[in-house]
C-alpha cells in the first residue's frame, strides 16, 4: 500500500504543477489582459491540491517510514524532512491556494479575482516547488 501511494503522490505532483501553471496563466490574462476569470481552472488547481493533501496525510499518518517521532529524528536530514519541512511548507501552500481560491471566487470584478487568484496560487506554488523532495536535494526520492 505504501508504494502505491507513494508513487500516487510522486506521479500526481506532475497534475498539480499543470493544474497550478495553467491556473495561474487564467489568472493572469484576467487580471492584466481583460479575458474573464476562469473558476474551472483555479477550481482544478484547487482540487488537485487537496487530493495531493489528502494522499500525502495517508502518507505521513499510517504508511511512511520516513516520517518518524523517535530520538534523534530532528538529527536525521532525511527524517526531519519528512517529519516536519515537507508537511509545514505543504500545509502553507495549500492554505494560500484556498484562500487565494475562496477569494477570487468572491470578487465580484474578474480583475481582481484574477489578481488573487494569480498571487495566492504563484506563492503558492513556489512554496510546492520548495517543498518537494526533488531527487537532486539527496532526500531519497525520484522524478515519479
Amino acid at each position: 500500500m505504501y508504494n502505491m501511494l507513494k508513487h500516487a503522490h510522486s506521479g500526481l505532483r506532475w497534475v498539480l504543477l499543470l493544474a497550478l501553471i495553467f491556473a495561474i496563466i487564467k489568472g493572469y490574462q484576467a487580471w492584466k489582459g481583460g479575458q474573464g476569470f476562469s473558476k474551472k481552472a483555479s477550481l482544478f488547481g484547487l482540487i488537485f491540491t487537496h487530493v495531493q493533501l489528502l494522499i500525502g496525510l495517508l502518507l505521513y499518518g499510517v504508511f511512511s517510514p520516513l516520517v518518524s517521532f523517535g530520538e534523534g529524528f530532528m538529527k536525521n536530514s532525511v527524517t526531519r524532512f519528512y517529519t516536519v519541512e515537507h508537511l509545514a511548507i505543504m500545509l502553507l501552500a495549500i492554505i494560500l491556494i484556498t484562500v487565494g481560491y475562496s477569494r477570487g471566487k468572491r470578487k465580484s470584478n474578474d480583475a481582481d479575482a484574477g489578481k488573487s487568484v494569480f498571487t495566492f496560487y504563484l506563492i503558492g506554488l513556489f512554496l510546492i516547488l520548495l517543498g518537494i523532495p526533488w531527487p537532486f536535494r539527496g532526500l531519497g526520492a525520484g522524478w515519479f
